[in-house]
C-alpha cells in the first residue's frame, strides 16, 4: 500500500476540467516529483489532494484512509502538509511567529518549540533573522521560512510547489540540498518543479503531467535520459 495515493481524480474550475483522471502513487520514504508546462495542472493536483479543491471524481488515500472530501485543516491533522507556490509567508509578523502559525495544529508546546529549533538548525540564516518581520526577508529567505513553517506539525507527506521559483541558482542549489536532507530525516515529499533537471536530480520516481492528464511515468533515472523528456523538459 502506497503511503499517499491519487486515484483516478478529475478536478474542475467551473466548467474547465482541469484534471482528467490523474493517477500516482507516493511510496513512504520517496521523493517523487511531478513534472510539466505552465497550466498543465501541477499545482491543481497539489491543491485537490491538500482539499482546497474537491475532486469531483475519484479518491484520495493516505495510508489507505479515504480523504475524499476532507476540508484542508483536517488533512493537515492526518498529515499532509502543502508549502505553496510564492511562500505564501505572513507578510507582517515575525520569522517566529510564521512558525509558530505553522505549528497551529501542534497540541504539545515541547513539539512547537522543538520544530521551531529544527527550522533553525536548516537555516540558520532564520534563526538569526527570528524577530525580522517576514515580509522584509529576501526571496530565498522566505522560501527557507515557507519549507520550515510546513515541516512544523510533522507531516507524513509535504507537498512543495515550485521551491525554487525567482531564486538565484546558488540558492536553489541550498533548496534543492534541503530537500534531499529533510528526505534523508524521514518525510515523503511530493515536489512540483519547473525546474525539471534539478527535480529529477533529487526524486526516486517521476510523473510527466500534460493538459491535466499523466502521460509518463518512470523512475527519476530514467526520466532523464528519456529523449523526448530533455527535449521537451531539460533544455536539450
Amino acid at each position: 500500500m502506497a503511503l499517499l495515493e491519487v486515484d483516478n481524480v478529475h478536478a474542475f474550475y467551473g466548467n474547465i476540467h482541469a484534471l482528467r483522471g490523474v493517477s500516482l502513487t507516493v511510496e513512504q520514504g520517496e521523493i517523487v516529483t511531478l513534472i510539466g508546462a505552465n497550466g498543465a495542472g501541477k499545482t491543481t493536483t497539489l491543491n485537490t489532494i491538500s482539499g482546497l479543491i474537491r475532486a469531483r471524481e475519484g479518491h484520495i488515500r493516505l495510508a489507505g484512509e479515504d480523504l475524499s472530501g476532507t476540508p484542508p485543516h483536517a488533512v493537515v491533522g492526518k498529515g499532509i502538509v502543502q508549502v505553496p507556490e510564492g511562500r505564501r509567508i505572513f507578510a507582517r509578523l515575525t520569522v517566529e511567529e510564521n512558525l509558530r502559525m505553522g505549528g497551529y495544529s501542534v497540541a504539545d508546546s515541547a513539539d512547537v518549540a522543538s520544530g521551531i529549533e529544527r527550522a533553525f538548525t536548516m537555516f540558520p540564516r532564520l534563526k538569526e533573522r527570528r524577530g525580522q518581520v517576514a515580509g522584509t526577508l529576501s526571496g530565498g529567505e522566505q522560501q527557507m521560512l515557507a519549507i520550515g513553517r510546513g515541516l512544523m506539525p510533522s507531516p507524513k507527506v509535504l507537498l512543495l510547489d515550485e521551491p525554487s521559483m525567482g531564486l538565484a541558482p546558488t540558492l536553489v542549489e541550498l533548496i534543492f540540498d534541503t530537500i534531499a536532507q529533510i528526505n534523508k530525516e524521514g518525510t515523503t515529499i511530493l515536489l512540483v518543479e519547473q525546474n525539471a533537471l534539478m527535480a529529477l536530480g533529487v526524486a526516486h520516481r517521476g510523473y510527466i503531467l500534460q493538459t491535466g492528464e499523466i502521460v509518463l511515468a518512470d523512475t527519476a533515472e530514467n526520466l532523464r535520459n528519456n529523449p523526448e523528456v530533455k527535449a521537451a523538459y531539460l533544455g536539450a
